[in-house]
């Protein structure tokens, strides 16, 4: 399996692919596609789809995996990240690619074993995983990274239960199965 994890963002969308094979995690790329504040939106949507497609068309990933982030009181952010994020769901959905969201306390998690884990302890930890020499840089390349890392792991849980409510005919137990 092969997922391309997405730090999104307008001026800094981070990107990181992860393979799994015989049971190991491998990095096969990681990086940020960045674009300038002074050039329109529009144009800078342009780049991240560019970039983006070549990752897909390079890569061929199985599913690709985002990191949702939490903005509070700052709209403008939020937009811009939402602008980035659509463009890059747009062109899942044109390659015909699942794409799953985890939280930062998720991704931390799965990664570090604590969803309160810091930048650096999580950019160690990816290293370690993916039996890279360094952490990876910048954070956002390191994050994207993490959210691939995070949903290799969870795709074989999420597969196995998806395969057993399809199969289960009992009732379902307060909202369990």
């Amino acid at each position: 399996m092969i997922v391309l994890g997405i730090d999104p963002g307008l001026a800094s969308t981070g990107y990181g692919v992860v393979a799994t094979r015989s049971g190991r995690l491998l990095a096969l790329d990681g990086g940020v596609i960045e674009t300038r504040a002074s050039t329109a939106t529009e144009r800078r949507l342009t780049e991240i789809a560019a970039r983006a497609r070549e990752l897909i068309a390079e890569h061929r990933p199985d599913a690709i995996a985002f990191e949702d982030l939490y903005f509070g009181q700052n709209i403008v952010s939020a937009f811009a990240v939402g602008h980035a994020r659509g463009v890059l769901m747009l062109l899942a959905g044109e390659h015909g690619l699942p794409c799953f969201s985890y939280t930062p306390q998720q991704v931390k998690a799965a990664v570090c074993g604590r969803g309160a884990a810091g930048k650096d302890q999580v950019a160690r930890m990816v290293a370690q995983l993916l039996a890279l020499p360094e952490p990876p840089r910048p954070d956002h390349a390191a994050d994207a990274l993490a959210v691939a890392i995070c949903h290799s792991n969870a795709a074989p849980l999420r597969s196995a239960l998806a395969g057993t409510s399809a199969r289960s005919s009992a009732p379902s137990l307060g909202g369990v199965r």
